[in-house]
């Protein structure tokens, strides 16, 4: 008897097994055009959202971040120019985001703040109580158990620590949900194609959002893993949404 369990890989069934390397294989391919991709799916607007993000986390001097699924390290650069001083760690499961990353020149200007690890969410390379903060944007929903990756977020941060995820969401309006389902299924794809020459990765990319937990589900997924004080904020009406947690 085959007692394997299954999961989502975009709209298709996959063993949960092979998820983690489908994942990688898919942002092998399209590291060199991630921040690009970045740009297509939401219209450039990710990058006022990252804004936003840094304004709910408030960065202190001399804290360490630890930036999960953080590819190119866009959310750790401006953590490190928010705190002032402080470290981050990049950790990705796909070595080939990483590299990207570090040719960046904010790579080379804060290369003594910078550590880049290859790694998995839900089975974290750190000691328990390590970490001041622990963020991951648009990266959940591509974990295959997201409830393991909040525990393991739970796990690394020192007590006092805060947890800060930054996903594509649910519009709370219908008809709104909609309209924007004929936007992300019709153009993001076709966008992929054109300015990546890579439609299936935006393909999963769209149908992963929509696998993915509305709000107030997400968060009692927070809550479960044991962060207190546990809210979300929603950013463009819904389209992204910023969960916070703290380790009290």
């Amino acid at each position: 008897m085959d007692d394997s369990k299954t999961t989502h890989f975009g709209a298709s069934t996959v063993p949960e097994d092979e998820k983690a390397g489908m994942v990688r294989d898919l942002f092998s391919d399209v590291a060199n055009k991630y921040d690009i991709m970045n740009d297509v799916m939401s219209v450039g607007i990710h990058r006022i959202w990252k804004e936003a993000m840094m304004d709910w986390l408030a960065p202190r001097a001399g804290q360490k971040l630890l930036d999960v699924a953080g590819g190119t390290g866009d959310v750790s650069f401006k953590f490190l120019r928010r705190a002032g001083s402080g470290h981050a760690t990049v950790c990705d499961l796909t070595e080939g985001m990483l590299v990207e990353g570090r040719k960046r020149a904010e790579a080379a200007q804060l290369a003594d703040s910078l550590d880049w690890v290859v790694g998995d969410a839900m089975h974290l390379p750190f000691e328990d109580n390590t970490f001041d903060v622990y963020t991951i944007s648009f990266g959940i929903r591509n974990v295959t158990r997201p409830q393991e990756a909040l525990n393991e977020a739970y796990r690394v941060l020192r007590p006092g620590g805060r947890l800060m995820v930054l996903e594509f969401s649910q519009l709370p309006n219908p008809m709104m949900q909609k309209a924007y389902d004929l936007y992300s299924f019709n153009v993001i794809p076709r966008m992929g194609q054109v300015i990546a020459n890579d439609r299936d990765s935006y393909q999963y990319l769209v149908e992963s959002i929509r696998n993915f937990p509305d709000q107030e589900t997400f968060l009692d997924m927070v809550k479960q893993a044991g962060f207190g004080n546990a809210k979300y904020r929603n950013l463009t009406m819904g389209i992204a949404a910023l969960h916070s947690g703290w380790k009290l």
